[in-house]
């Protein structure tokens, strides 16, 4: 396991700790606001309500948590300017054993509740069984990113991974995870431009590629919109177009929170109401023809489906 000082200058490193990252090598971990919450307020994500995971054994975790293509002007991150992935890097067992070990030092001071959690549930989020690849960063820029998920799944693991879509050769030749969500803000390539700021050549083209691919990748599939007040939640038609392209199992349209760094480049104002969020969702939803299957209004967000389908789907 290499040092974080191997990969990322000093005042990085410092901030990431500030903001209560566990980070080792090129990796990171942080306690997800919504695991507190269900450990401590039996409130779940809605990731549990939507799709049945215990928000109370979720690792949230990047396997290159200071990398990515994109300098997304939502992002809760400092942008940083884009460097290829390091050539050395950590094995993915190596990855998932100091993953579990650093949660388990996060969720130390939960002890002290012992009486108001219950032993059963402390237990429990002290051995994970569900693994949210999405903290920061691209993952697909992690060479190993598909081993990463075989050996989550051989601990009997479920795992959902978030990709910005750029790099649709990865997608089409990794073990893919049980959920596979593509982040989808723009609508046509001004937008794309505007809001996710790539930093390659092509990205739009390539994003198109992924979302082309979708169908034909064997997993659950997610379409997420982060929906912004006044820069994306316009141009119904053609989001609804691009998700046809990917015929997602479900589309989830989630409101921007105003956290992180993303102050330093919005306004309280971007951050819609979960009303917002929901009136989009139908606007798209006119020319998508998709199900409303659910809604979490702590969370602002609204899922769409395909199908009805036989998820234990609930709203709150």
């Amino acid at each position: 396991m290499h040092n974080p000082s191997d990969y990322m200058p000093a005042e990085l490193i410092a901030m990431f700790k500030r903001q209560q990252y566990k980070l080792f090598g090129h990796s990171a971990v942080k306690l997800c606001h919504w695991t507190k919450s269900a450990i401590y307020r039996n409130k779940p994500c809605y990731k549990q309500l939507f799709y049945g995971i215990e928000s109370h054994r979720c690792l949230q975790l990047s396997p290159g948590v200071a990398w990515c293509d994109q300098n997304c002007s939502f992002c809760w991150r400092p942008l940083t300017k884009y460097a290829q992935f390091p050539k050395q890097f950590d094995e993915p067992a190596e990855i998932i054993d100091e993953a579990i070990k650093q949660q388990r030092i996060l969720l130390s001071g939960y002890g002290e509740f012992r009486e108001k959690i219950g032993e059963k549930k402390l237990l429990e989020a002290n051995n994970p069984s569900q693994a949210a690849i999405s903290l920061a960063g691209e993952p697909t820029l992690y060479p190993k990113i598909g081993e990463l998920v075989e050996e989550f799944e051989k601990r009997k693991f479920t795992t959902f991974l978030v990709s910005n879509g750029l790099h649709p050769d990865v997608l089409e030749k990794m073990l893919l995870p049980t959920q596979l969500y593509l982040s989808l803000e723009a609508a046509n390539p001004r937008m794309h431009k505007e809001i996710n700021h790539p930093l390659v050549k092509d990205s739009w083209e390539l994003l198109n590629e992924s979302l082309v691919l979708l169908p034909s990748l064997k997993t659950r599939k997610a379409i997420r919109i982060t929906a912004i007040k006044g820069l994306n939640m316009s141009n119904e038609e053609e989001f609804a177009a691009l998700i046809q392209k990917a015929s997602p199992d479900f589309c989830e349209i989630k409101a921007y929170m105003f956290v992180g760094y993303s102050r330093k480049r919005l306004e309280m104002h971007n951050m819609p109401l979960h009303s917002e969020v929901k009136q989009f969702a139908e606007r798209i939803n006119k020319h998508l023809g998709y199900h409303f299957s659910g809604e979490s209004r702590p969370s602002r967000v609204v899922l769409l489906s395909k199908k009805k389908n036989n998820l234990k789907i609930k709203s709150n």
